[in-house]
């Protein structure tokens, strides 16, 4: 297992709550993409043998790949992309859900996504990519359940 920081915060909710936060201290959608970028520098690295067709994640239009370990009692996802932006979008995705029980995860909307104005920021295409991995690693936590 790959080291990672997640989770951050004791909850979902938690961590949903220091986004809004953080986020709320930027002025202007350019200090955000860039606090985005910051962040998506920021996630574990990610071991070349695990950038296979399997793992990747489909629904974006960057080039994303997504591992998900553990149980029902605890998820651990590891995610990378190849556009910078979209890193920063996985790791706020993370931040809020790796690291958690799968039941927290189903019972945690993203309202993060809300929160912060990503919804009338993204491109259309990230927005999809984003729905996709949100998606995704709640399908995961179906599955385990």
């Amino acid at each position: 297992m790959n080291d990672t920081p997640f989770p951050l915060e004791p909850s979902a909710a938690e961590a949903q709550a220091a986004i809004r936060d953080e986020f709320a201290f930027f002025g202007d959608w350019a200090e955000r993409y860039q606090y985005l970028i910051d962040l998506g520098r920021k996630l574990p690295p990610f071991p070349e043998a695990w950038k296979i067709e399997e793992n990747r994640l489909h629904g974006c239009q960057s080039l994303v790949w997504i591992v998900t370990e553990g149980d029902a009692a605890r998820l651990v996802f590891h995610a990378i992309s190849d556009s910078a932006i979209v890193s920063g979008l996985i790791y706020l995705a993370l931040r809020v859900y790796s690291g958690r029980s799968a039941q927290e995860i189903l019972a945690t909307e993203p309202t993060f996504v809300a929160d912060i104005g990503l919804a009338r920021h993204l491109s259309p295409t990230r927005s999809n990519g984003l729905a996709a991995l949100l998606r995704h690693i709640r399908e995961q936590a179906q599955a385990r359940l």
